[in-house]
């Protein structure tokens, strides 16, 4: 038979190990539970659509819809959050960036951004809840703009290049799934000084 040699590239074992260890962290978070298995099925979705949008910067509604209404779902049972929580949290979520959207187009005459960062707020909104949103929201944009502005210094990329938002809010919400109430707590001490 002849020898094919099927090039890999080191790109798909390092998303596949990163997947894991963040699989890991759930587990040891959540312990075997409900929450452990639907916080498994956020991880790996929000890890899909992170580089969908670093590739094609898209955010799949095939995605992102369906989790948005799990979460609604999972709010009746309390699984993360209540309903009445997440029913705003999708509306703020996606209200919130609609209208800095609107803004940055009123002001500039430019997309801003694209409906799928939208949408996967306010799918993030419906599973954690709204008290997460503005922790998800400043997380973020503070490493958002952070890279944006290394990437621009260190790739001499222009400004007007779009830069994908969707890793950052996608790895904003994760961390706040995990860590949300102690890294809230942290935020309102640091506003509080």
């Amino acid at each position: 038979f002849p020898s094919h040699d099927i090039a890999i590239s080191i790109r798909y074992p390092l998303i596949e190990l990163f997947t894991g260890l963040c699989s890991a962290l759930i587990a040891w978070r959540f312990g075997f539970s409900v929450a452990m298995l639907f916080a498994l099925l956020l991880t790996w979705s929000l890890i899909a659509q992170s580089f969908i949008d670093i590739d094609h910067q898209l955010l799949a509604d095939s995605i992102s819809l369906p989790m948005l209404w799990l979460g609604l779902l999972l709010s009746i049972f309390c699984v993360y959050t209540n309903s009445h929580d997440s029913v705003i949290g999708a509306i703020a979520g996606y209200l919130s960036l609609w209208s800095v959207y609107q803004l940055f187009k009123l002001a500039t005459g430019k997309d801003g951004m694209g409906y799928g960062d939208f949408k996967l707020l306010a799918m993030l909104g419906t599973w954690l809840g709204w008290q997460y949103l503005p922790l998800i929201i400043l997380l973020s944009s503070v490493v958002g703009a952070m890279i944006g502005v290394g990437m621009v210094l260190i790739k001499r990329q222009q400004l007007s290049q779009p830069i994908p938002f969707g890793p950052y809010l996608a790895a904003s919400g994760w961390l706040a799934m995990i860590w949300g109430a102690e890294l809230n707590q942290l935020y309102l001490n640091l506003i509080a000084i």
